[in-house]
C-alpha cells in the first residue's frame, strides 16, 4: 500500500477546493459585479433549494448555526423563566442559544449506542417550566425522533432540531430539518455542507414560525424601515449563499463518499478493541465524524499523531461541566453514559476526498497500536 508522505489530516478542505474550486470562483465572480451582497437573489435561491432538499416549505439563511438556534427559540416564544431540555454532550452553542433568550438549559444523558437523546431521559427532565426540547443529531446520525415528537405534542412542547452535524441525514426517509417544528443548521466550513466562512439556516413548514424567524433575522422587519419587533442583524450573505448553491449540487456525492469510507473503516477495524459508530435502523448516517470509542484513547491519539494521522475529540468535556454553567451545579456522575464516552471518543480522519489507501493506512496504524 502506497500512501503519500503528506500528513493525513482529520479533515481537509483544500482537497475539496481543488475539486470544485473553479465552480466556486465562478459563482463568487458572478456576485461581485452586481453590488447585491445581502439578501439578494443567491440567498433567495439557496433558501428555496435548501427547503426543497430538506423537504420543508421554508428555509431562511442565517449568519451562523448558533444564531439559527437563538432565533428559533425566540420564534417559539421561549424566554426568561422557561426551561429547554437538551443533550449534555453537545457543542456549547446549543446551550448558549438557550441562555441567550434567558431560559435555562436542562441537560440529559444520552443513549449508549448513538449518543443522542432518548424519550425516557427527556420525559424525566420535564417540569412545569419546560417549553422546548432541542434534540441534537450527533456525528451525522439522527435522534430517534418519533417518540420525542409524540411526547412533545402531548405535552405541547416545541421541538427544535440541532442538525449542525447531520446535513442530509434521514430519519425513516425524512431528512433532518423537516422532523421538528424548526430545524437549525450550521454551514461552518468543515460541516457536511459548509461555506467559506460562517453561515447557517433554519427550516420549517410552519408559516407563522417562518414569518417570525424572518422578522427576527433582519431587524424586526417584514417591510424595510418598518420595525415591528426588536430584531437582529443575522443574515446569510450573498457570497456565502452562492458558494452553498454550488456545494449543494455535490452534497449527495460527498455523503456517499463519507459512507463509503465509514464502511471501509467498519470492515478494517472490526476485530480491534474500538467500538465503531453504531448505525441505528431508523437513521441514514452521513458520518460528519467517524467517532470510535477506543481503549487507551489518549495514547492511541498520540500514536496516530506520531504517524502523521490527525484525530480530534468531539467533545472533550460535557457542557454542564463547563465553567459557564457552574451555577447550575451539576455533579460528576449525573451523566454516566456521556461521561464515560468523553474519556473514550476519538474521531478518525473523515472527509469525502480521502483515498482508500489513506483509510487503510489509518486502520493499519490503529491495528499496530493494539497488537504490537
Amino acid at each position: 500500500m502506497r500512501v503519500s508522505a503528506q500528513r493525513i489530516p482529520n479533515d481537509d478542505l483544500t482537497r475539496q477546493y481543488r475539486d470544485i474550486g473553479a465552480d466556486i470562483l465562478s459563482a463568487i465572480q458572478e456576485v461581485l459585479p452586481t453590488g447585491r451582497y445581502t439578501l439578494g437573489p443567491n440567498v433567495q435561491q439557496f433558501e428555496r433549494d435548501w427547503a426543497d432538499y430538506c423537504g420543508t416549505r421554508f428555509s431562511l439563511g442565517i449568519s451562523n448555526g448558533t444564531e439559527a438556534l437563538h432565533l428559533a427559540l425566540l420564534a417559539c416564544g421561549v424566554g426568561p423563566g422557561d426551561e429547554v431540555v437538551t443533550a449534555c454532550n453537545t457543542y456549547s452553542a446549543t446551550a448558549f442559544a438557550i441562555s441567550y433568550v434567558g431560559a435555562t438549559p436542562v441537560f440529559v444523558d444520552v443513549d449508549p449506542l448513538t449518543y443522542t437523546l432518548g424519550r425516557a431521559g427527556v420525559e424525566a427532565a420535564i417540569t412545569t417550566r419546560t417549553r422546548a426540547v432541542i434534540p441534537v443529531h450527533l456525528y451525522g446520525q439522527t435522534v430517534d425522533m418519533d417518540p420525542l415528537l409524540e411526547m412533545a405534542r402531548r405535552r405541547r412542547l416545541w421541538i427544535i432540531e440541532d442538525a449542525a452535524h447531520a446535513h442530509g441525514a434521514t430519519y425513516k426517509d425524512r431528512r433532518t430539518g423537516a422532523l421538528g417544528d424548526i430545524g437549525c443548521f450550521s454551514f461552518y466550513p468543515t460541516k457536511v455542507l459548509g461555506c467559506f466562512g460562517d453561515g447557517g439556516a433554519a427550516t420549517t413548514s410552519d408559516e407563522s414560525l417562518y414569518q417570525a424567524l424572518r422578522r427576527l433575522r433582519y431587524m424586526g422587519q417584514r417591510t424595510k424601515h418598518v420595525h415591528e419587533i426588536i430584531g437582529y442583524q443575522q443574515r446569510l450573505d450573498e457570497i456565502q449563499a452562492a458558494i452553498l448553491r454550488v456545494k449543494l449540487q455535490h452534497l449527495d456525492t460527498h455523503i456517499a463518499r463519507r459512507r463509503q469510507w465509514a464502511a471501509l473503516y467498519d470492515e478494517l477495524l472490526a476485530d480491534l478493541p474500538v467500538a465503531r459508530p453504531a448505525q441505528a435502523p431508523y437513521s441514514t448516517h452521513v458520518y460528519y465524524l467517524y467517532a470510535v470509542r477506543a481503549r487507551e484513547r489518549d495514547r492511541l491519539a498520540a500514536y496516530l499523531d506520531d504517524r502523521g494521522i490527525g484525530t480530534q475529540i468531539i467533545y472533550p468535556a460535557l457542557v454542564p461541566f463547563q465553567e459557564a454553567y457552574a451555577h447550575l451545579r451539576y455533579q460528576r456522575g449525573a451523566f454516566p453514559v456521556a461521561e464515560r464516552a468523553t474519556e473514550e471518543i476519538l474521531c478518525l480522519p473523515m472527509f469525502p476526498e480521502l483515498t482508500e489507501d489513506e483509510v487503510q493506512y489509518v486502520a493499519e496504524a490503529v491495528r499496530a497500536f493494539y497488537t504490537h
